[in-house]
């Protein structure tokens, strides 16, 4: 299944331009395929841009990493809960506190691109569990104040990151 054969009802649509991005892609091979060439683009910045932020009160390089990170931690959480049939509803999070108290320009680079791939890594493991085309998939619950299923929190993960890198290419390199 690709990203674009999801029903718009599986996600809200806050979520549409992250899903525009990777129409196309197969969840799992995009995860895989997105570590690598995520990892690798992460290690080709300059380590002078890691903390530049292209405008005042927007995040650094390093800022954005952690938010990957905290995100695609959270998206996975969903997707464990409805998967398990959980139908209890979960708060939304403000991704600006969070960037705040990440403390991520502390953080050597390598430290973060660490961070990222084990939890790449486990959203993969976790994906794999739920087959590639089980009714697992499609199961949905309440998350940020809309429905959203299984396999759309997965194609979210690999979208918010194509979202989050292209900025990074744009307005900070």
């Amino acid at each position: 299944m690709k990203a674009a054969d999801l029903n718009k009802s599986e996600y809200l649509p806050y979520f549409q331009p992250y899903i525009n991005k990777i129409s196309d892609l197969i969840l799992l091979e995009g995860l895989e395929a997105g570590l690598k060439k995520t990892t690798s683009f992460l290690k080709s910045i300059p380590v002078e841009k890691l903390e530049y932020r292209y405008e005042a009160n927007k995040w650094t390089i390093k800022e954005v990493v952690s938010h990957l990170i905290d995100s695609e931690r959270i998206f996975a959480y969903r997707a464990l809960r409805f998967a398990r049939k959980d139908k209890t509803p979960v708060a939304g999070f403000d991704e600006n506190d969070y960037a705040l108290e990440s403390a991520a320009n502390n953080r050597a680079i390598e430290d973060l691109l660490e961070e990222y791939t084990l939890v790449r890594q486990a959203s993969i493991a976790l994906y794999k569990t739920f087959g590639s085309d089980s009714e697992i998939l499609k199961r949905t619950g309440i998350a940020g104040g809309g429905e959203v299923s299984v396999r759309a929190l997965g194609f979210l993960i690999a979208g918010h990151e194509k979202h989050h890198c292209d900025i990074i290419r744009e307005r900070y390199l």
